[in-house]
């Protein structure tokens, strides 16, 4: 290989700067340990930035740390936890290219040697500091002799090198910059997976947020087959932090937008994004999707998928993922607080409280115990609420259009109208299927019992508001729980409307129903797991639309996706390609629905681009892509 990779070592190979992690050891319960570890930051930017020189830099920051010869090892073990993310996954690298691949540091040798040999890079190719100690063994300063001690230092190791071969500098420092401002560099390439200078990255020839794009530059395999960095993330309607978290560690380019979007704006903003992110007010629908010339994936951080056109999203080979456990308990636990405060009129009670008016009275309020309560949905949330609500003394019966399995002491009701007469309180979870709309109307309502209590946590849809209003007006209608409506505001910022606000008894909520910190971090975690999986590995397990395909992790080998209409034949054309190239197989796994097919074909050996191409070209493909 006649390529050389000179490699930074604080906030590049490490995700921290060493010496601001000693500064936390060393200055440990002493007095001055605030200000003297953000005088050592200020210090560690001005040197590398440029804007002053690394030795002044270098010289005061030992000065400030009162760092002994002790403190090296809880350094080390500290350090061995910060290794950066994209260097970790590519291990294999360093180990195949060790000849390659050299570490020159401004750091110390004394905890960067025991860091960088772990990564597979040979102790003679480090290149760093040496710390001074004095007989009670704190560091008193360092050698002054070492080129690395001063500016230029880098520089200067690299002509005592003098290797044969384009070099390629990894830094996010001045002094890593300094190597292609001397001339002896082909690139600088600015790191910034950890740190992102701005001066630095002005001098950059490229800059890379992870390993991976500088490997797949340079035409090198990485743990992924592409920087991760080119896959635009676009996340809607506040997904939580830890999704977005999750997603910007894989190192996707993520983009935040913190209202839902309409169909215009989605459709222009979805040009160029290959994962799409949303909860339930975002509508993705044909036009959109016909616009989406590179997604691969759509997350809905909720449970419902009806917001997406699903059947679009498929023949285009877009696979969608939805959450549909996490936030199942935040749902049922608000279902059982409505139900207790309608029941006991208490919402009623606390408003007049707030007008400081005293109602002090038992009159119209009862306790659930022994109640009918009526579910008309018993999927995870149906199911669990019924649960639940038999724990506390509700009499739970259920009604679903498909065949569930009771849990508890619950009774499946042979109809819809058996339930609607027979039940004291009435809460819907069904989806939000076109034919679910207005499920429940005015003929509905007139089947309940007089008194009833009826609670909507599931689509605005499925219930006609101006037939609910009625009743709640007249009376049949004891108290109500509405938290989804067929019209909502697409933020915080819009006003709400809607023909509910000011009857009593009744409690509106702006979809809240699966809103609770645990629930978001759930989903948060839940769904980009599953995205990440799918686009690492082609699994696609918990996919809403695509055939379900658990997949074992790549070992040794490269992975073709295909993604086709299902048509007979597709798979005896992919394997006579196979067979025309004299490529081996290691694994195939086929999957397919009504719809589409969804082939997964392991390789063992190199393959040529024509074979690609001939992939690509087959009759009714709808996508493909390789994994390294």
């Amino acid at each position: 290989m006649d390529k050389y990779f000179i490699i930074d070592f604080d906030s590049t190979l490490t995700r921290v700067e060493a010496m601001d992690l000693l500064a936390t050891i060393s200055l440990q319960g002493l007095p001055q340990k605030e200000a003297a570890e953000k005088r050592i930051k200020e210090l560690t930017d001005l040197g590398m930035n440029g804007e002053i020189s690394f030795r002044d830099s270098l010289k005061e920051r030992l000065l400030l740390l009162e760092a002994h010869e002790a403190h090296l090892s809880p350094l080390i073990d500290l350090l061995k936890k910060q290794v950066s993310k994209s260097f970790e996954r590519n291990k294999d690298f360093f180990n195949k290219y060790a000849e390659s691949v050299y570490v020159i540091s401004s750091g110390f040798k004394e905890y960067i040697t025991p860091i960088v040999t772990e990564l597979g890079i040979k102790e003679s190719h480090i290149f760093a500091n040496d710390l001074l100690f004095d007989d009670q063994g704190k560091v008193n300063g360092f050698n002054e002799e070492n080129p690395l001690s001063r500016d230029g230092g880098k520089a200067e190791i690299i002509r005592k090198l003098d290797l044969d071969g384009d070099i390629y500098v990894i830094g996010d420092g001045h002094n890593d910059y300094e190597i292609k401002a001397a001339g002896l560099a082909n690139k600088f390439y600015a790191f910034t997976e950890n740190v992102s200078r701005e001066k630095v990255m002005e001098k950059a020839d490229h800059i890379a947020p992870s390993l991976e794009e500088i490997l797949f530059e340079n035409k090198i395999n990485s743990a992924f087959s592409y920087p991760k960095n080119r896959i635009k993330v676009l996340l809607l309607e506040n997904v939580h932090h830890k999704g977005v978290e999750l997603l910007e560690k894989e190192g996707f380019t993520v983009e935040e937008y913190p209202a839902g979007l309409d169909e215009d704006e989605l459709a222009e903003k979805i040009k160029g994004v290959s994962i799409l992110g949303i909860r339930s007010k975002t509508q993705v629908t044909a036009k959109v999707l016909e616009n989406a010339n590179r997604l691969m994936a759509i997350g809905a951080f909720c449970i419902g998928t009806n917001q997406i056109d699903l059947e679009t999203a498929q023949e285009k080979g877009i696979a969608v993922f939805n959450a549909p456990f996490s936030n199942t308990r935040s749902v049922v636990e608000l279902a059982i607080g409505q139900i207790i405060m309608l029941t006991r009129n208490i919402f009623d009670k606390s408003v007049l409280m707030h007008q400081g008016k005293w109602d002090k009275s038992a009159t119209g309020s009862k306790e659930i115990r022994g109640k009918k309560l009526g579910i008309i949905g018993y999927g995870n949330i149906g199911a669990q609420l019924s649960v639940v609500a038999e724990s506390i003394g509700l009499d739970v019966c259920y009604y679903d259009l498909e065949e569930k399995l009771a849990l508890g002491n619950a009774n499946k009701m042979g109809s819809l109208r058996e339930l609607l007469e027979t039940s004291d309180i009435i809460s819907l979870h069904v989806d939000g299927r076109p034919e679910n709309k207005n499920i429940i109307g005015e003929k509905e309502f007139e089947l309940m019992k007089e008194g009833v209590i009826f609670i909507n946590l599931s689509r605005g849809h499925v219930v006609d508001i101006q037939a609910l209003k009625t009743n709640v007006e007249s009376g049949k209608i004891k108290g109500c729980a509405v938290d989804v409506f067929p019209e909502e505001p697409k933020s915080n910022k819009d006003p709400f409307e809607s023909e509910l606000k000011g009857l009593p008894n009744t409690i509106l909520t702006p979809h809240i129903g699966g809103s609770t910190e645990e629930a978001q971090e759930n989903i948060g975690n839940f769904v980009p797991n599953r995205i990440m999986e799918y686009i690492n590995t082609g699994t696609t397990t918990n996919s809403v639309n695509f055939p379900n395909l658990t997949l074992p992790r790549l070992q040794n080998a490269h992975r073709l996706i295909h993604i086709h209409k299902n048509v007979p034949g597709i798979i005896a054309k992919i394997n006579q390609l196979f067979a025309k190239h004299e490529i081996n197989i290691a694994g195939q796994y086929l999957k397919t629905n009504e719809k589409i097919g969804y082939v997964i074909t392991d390789i063992e050996k190199a393959y040529s681009d024509d074979l690609i191409k001939e992939l690509r070209a087959i009759d009714n493909t709808i996508k493909f892509r390789v994994l390294y």
